[in-house]
């Protein structure tokens, strides 16, 4: 039997799948997982999580097949979220079945880490994350996520906005050694309030430390997407930058250009980006 799974994304707030065997419908459903309460100063943004009946739970209970070594033959680069296995035992499962494969077919494999405390506890969270970076080559993720994820701590105050690189370099080493990442990648993000945010990024390759220019972002329109248009900026820009200072240039300036757009997605083109990582942030109209 072939299966083929349409997964349509028409807003922030709700996912709709649909299986086919063949040409034939076998589950179309629309799927509510977040929302979130905007805030400006004093308050602070609320998510609530409603992943319980997100993607992977829905399938589950179908019991869809997943070919993942077709699903890797001839892919470049397979990413994944620390929420997945978070949303139960059966995704977690999947996800190892899907990285294995990536590594089978020599796909290079990308995480970012993603704790959701209304997911998991960290005891649970390290207990299937641990075993899941060996099949890592990038790591992405900031200092609670290394905290809560692997147990790792930076020598950082980040909640009173004191994100000096030197606090992290320790821990990047320590995770590299422990888990032979190709590169550790870590957004540092000074939150002055739910509003006004300062914001970089820092890369390790094993030789070399790099940090980004730094951006402060006043006022932010919405932060809801900001690590992910950062993944994928990270991406882009090992696939296609000559090191990794440009790849970490781009996707900051990826992010960076996120948190001004309302909504999930970086409504932005690639010439946006290269135009403010190259130091292009007049906010002239574009004729």
């Amino acid at each position: 039997m072939s299966y083929r799974i349409l997964v349509v994304n028409p807003g922030s707030t709700s996912t709709k799948i649909a299986v086919y065997e063949n040409e034939t419908p076998l589950l179309i459903r629309n799927i509510k997982h977040t929302t979130e309460e905007l805030a400006a100063f004093p308050r602070i943004i609320d998510q609530f999580e409603f992943r319980k009946n997100l993607v992977l739970k829905a399938l589950e209970s179908e019991k869809i097949p997943f070919d993942f070594d077709a699903i890797m033959e001839g892919a470049d680069w397979f990413h994944w979220s620390g929420i997945t296995p978070a949303i139960s035992d059966k995704a977690a499962e999947l996800t190892r079945l899907a990285c294995e494969a990536a590594k089978r077919h020599g796909v290079t494999v990308s995480v970012d880490l993603n704790f959701r405390k209304k997911l998991w506890t960290k005891e649970k969270a390290q207990s299937i994350m641990k075993p899941l970076m060996q099949f890592v080559d990038v790591c992405i993720g900031n200092e609670e996520d290394a905290e809560l994820c692997l147990g790792f701590k930076p020598d950082a105050d980040v909640e009173a906005g004191h994100t000096d690189a030197e606090g992290y370099k320790g821990i990047f080493q320590q995770m590299m050694k422990e888990f032979g990442f190709k590169y550790v990648v870590s957004t540092l993000r000074e939150s002055f309030s739910a509003t006004h945010n300062g914001w970089k990024a820092m890369i390790y390759n094993g030789e070399e430390f790099y940090t980004s220019k730094r951006y402060d972002i006043d006022p932010i329109i919405d932060r809801v997407g900001g690590g992910d248009s950062f993944s994928g900026g990270i991406i882009h820009g090992l696939m296609t930058k000559p090191n990794q200072g440009a790849a970490l240039e781009f996707a900051v300036a990826a992010s960076a250009l996120k948190h001004t757009i309302n909504g999930d997605f970086n409504l932005v083109s690639i010439e946006e980006v290269e135009a403010l990582a190259g130091g292009d942030a007049s906010g002239r109209v574009q004729r």
